[in-house]
């Protein structure tokens, strides 16, 4: 046994995976529908640029995307690009032009040439044995290449066969850069995605019906609530606005000095976990519980701590002048909430 489990499993009829951390969820992915995948790659046709921004609309088979801080493109010109994020309605889709293509084990970056190993694998040893890996899977290649934290563990067999399936990827999507605009490469969906980025040791459940045996639609239904409960007694409201997501701290019946300063630490452990499973991102503002002044490093230190274990990119910007704490947070997926509803619909 260990204390991850990973359920692959379907959802109100979309593809769903949940990752269990002691009976506990962690993280939950659910299929968008009908919205493109995180990672698709079109060839796309530049529209009109946007003056000030430095950008371009293009025209993709999914409607119209937004690229930022291009230069010398000119409109009717193709180029590929790459599904960066989450559209809000009515808005164009994040796109980039520097295309990824990701794995387990590899990233292959044909715009970044350079072969690079995770710093999170720290053993001399281990570092030389992968680097010679990659070495001889990008040979006579100007791509570049990632080996992953998971690589660490992995045989040499699995991590040569993930590189050379990345670069063949890659070779063929790039050669294909011209014509009209179209879907080069679909993004992964959650089965995909829970294979490629949940690597930890853990119980892996296939079977139909794995979200209720676990445990995971209890959890979920409990997402539905803005209200969080915290330890002591406190809480947090986690409210979507369209132009931000307010998350309110409480202290509950506790009312000793030190009452805030705790039930700030506690949201501040918390809220990476709850932003994740919402799938929120965007502006995030903090009403915190009062506190001292003084308090204010300590409660910072815990949140960095608590983000940067957290695999979505997250900015700490920090207290404005009415006392709030502002983060801003890559909208890396659909709110859970517009799931839910659609799912419901």
């Amino acid at each position: 046994m260990t204390d991850h489990t990973i359920i692959l499993d379907h959802y109100e009829g979309r593809e769903a995976a949940a990752l269990m951390d002691r009976g506990r969820l962690a993280d939950l992915l659910i299929d968008g529908g009908d919205a493109p995948r995180l990672g698709t790659i079109y060839r796309a046709v530049a529209q009109r640029p946007v003056k000030g921004q430095g950008g371009m609309f293009l025209t993709t088979p999914d409607g119209t995307a937004f690229l930022r801080q291009i230069k010398g493109l000119a409109p009717g010109q193709t180029l590929l690009v790459q599904v960066t994020g989450h559209a809000e309605p009515g808005k164009a889709i994040p796109v980039t032009a520097k295309i990824l293509f990701k794995s387990r084990y590899a990233i292959v970056t044909p715009e970044a040439p350079g072969l690079n190993i995770s710093r999170s694998i720290r053993d001399d040893d281990r570092r030389d044995a992968l680097l010679e890996l990659a070495h001889a899977g990008m040979e006579g290649s100007a791509m570049g290449l990632i080996l992953r934290s998971a690589a660490e563990e992995a045989e040499a067999e699995e991590i040569a066969e993930d590189i050379a399936a990345m670069r063949n990827l890659a070779e063929e999507i790039t050669a294909d850069a011209e014509g009209a605009a179209e879907v080069l490469l679909e993004g992964d969906g959650p089965h995909g995605l829970a294979w490629r980025d949940w690597a930890m040791p853990a119980d892996v459940i296939t079977e139909p019906g794995g979200f209720a045996r676990e445990e995971v639609l209890d959890q979920l239904e409990a997402l539905r609530q803005d209200a969080v409960s915290l330890s002591g007694g406190a809480s947090m409201w986690i409210e979507p606005t369209r132009a931000l997501v307010a998350v309110d701290v409480n202290t509950g019946g506790d009312t000793s000095p030190a009452a805030g300063h705790k039930a700030n630490l506690a949201a501040a452990r918390e809220l990476p976990r709850q932003l994740r499973l919402r799938g929120l991102g965007g502006q995030v503002v903090l009403d915190l519980a009062p506190m001292p002044k003084k308090d204010r490093r300590g409660f910072e230190s815990t949140l960095r701590a608590a983000f940067r274990a957290d695999q979505v990119e997250t900015a700490l910007v920090g207290w404005t002048p009415l006392g709030h704490y502002e983060l801003q947070r890559k909208r890396d997926r659909i709110a859970l909430a517009t799931l839910l509803e659609g799912a419901a619909g």
